[in-house]
């Protein structure tokens, strides 16, 4: 359940949470032809509150539309300070974003080219998406039945409303099984994703990720714990893998805004390294959160500060 705050930023304008309201006839609802994103904001240990690489969230919100061929009726930088007002009006010293950018209605049908553009920002409060035992002590994951989206079929380096039916039905059948996460593959058997987490392996000191001209959403998560990874002398390869792969790993760590660095300790019940989290997946922890919760100094660029009222 998400907690009610007080506003909602709509094309422009702040709305109490209890009216921010659409028709029945939002072509977006109907059809998922839409973007979103989820952005994060922490209160570090010296009392600032920050948003974490927002100009890169908003940056892809567009990269999506343009996907689409949408036209956001709002400049980058209205939405990245839509961003910012929205969650200091509501009062939060930390949270979560949702910037969402909709076909309104008008058209019905599949070509609705006419159909006015919206946008919204909604904040709310939001904790570990995976549960804190699990950043802590690691999850379980199975394979799902459900193949990710190909390359031909659809456009994965979109963040599209209507892309995550195929997330959701891999999460459901992962969770009624008694698993916390699913981990998809491509059409071709490699791993490509988690249901909404990117996914690393570490075996023998290195690191492998699937590579980003692959099926993959490019996770601004994952491009961080990519130069974490690198400034701390560890390799780091973009390179396909496959199930057995995982199994066999000492490590296996999945990354993303919701989930943040979290630990897997089993996949298909099968141990994964000790069954617990390794060394590589404690430090890429241990340095994420000490930039965005903590006293780091380095890649402040990444954190934009906000006032709470």
């Amino acid at each position: 359940m998400v907690d009610k705050v007080e506003k909602i930023w709509m094309d422009g304008e702040f709305v109490p949470w209890d009216n921010a309201k659409v028709h029945l006839l939002t072509h977006t609802l109907h059809y998922g032809v839409g973007a979103f994103e989820g952005i994060r904001a922490y209160k570090r240990r010296d009392g600032a509150s920050v948003v974490f690489r927002l100009r890169e969230h908003i940056e892809r919100l567009f990269d999506s539309c343009h996907l689409m061929q949408l036209e956001i009726p709002f400049s980058r930088e209205t939405i990245v300070a839509a961003c910012l007002q929205t969650i200091a009006e509501n009062g939060l010293a930390e949270g979560y974003l949702r910037p969402l950018v909709y076909i309104g209605p008008g058209r019905m049908g599949l070509f609705a080219v006419d159909n006015p553009i919206h946008v919204a920002v909604a904040a709310w409060r939001w904790g570990a998406y995976l549960g804190d035992d699990g950043l802590a002590q690691g999850i379980r994951a199975r394979i799902s039945s459900f193949m990710r989206h190909s390359a031909t079929s659809t456009l994965s380096k979109g963040k599209i409303c209507g892309h995550y039916v195929n997330s959701i039905l891999a999460k459901r059948e992962a969770m009624k099984d008694g698993y916390h996460e699913a981990v998809m593959l491509d059409q071709d058997g490699f791993v490509s994703e988690a249901s909404g987490e990117n996914i690393f392996i570490v075996k023998n000191g290195e690191v492998k990720t699937p590579p980003y001209g692959s099926t993959i959403l490019g996770g601004i998560t994952r491009d961080s714990v990519m130069e974490l990874l690198s400034e701390i002398g560890l390799p780091i390869r973009e390179a396909r893998f496959c199930r057995e792969e995982m199994y066999l790993a000492d490590e296996v760590f999945f990354t993303g805004t919701a989930a943040e660095i979290t630990p897997v300790r089993e996949i298909d019940n099968r141990q994964i390294g000790k069954g617990e989290p390794g060394p590589v997946t404690k430090q890429i922890q241990e340095r994420y959160f000490d930039i965005v919760r903590g006293e780091a100094t380095d890649h402040m660029e990444w954190l934009t500060r906000y006032e709470p009222m």
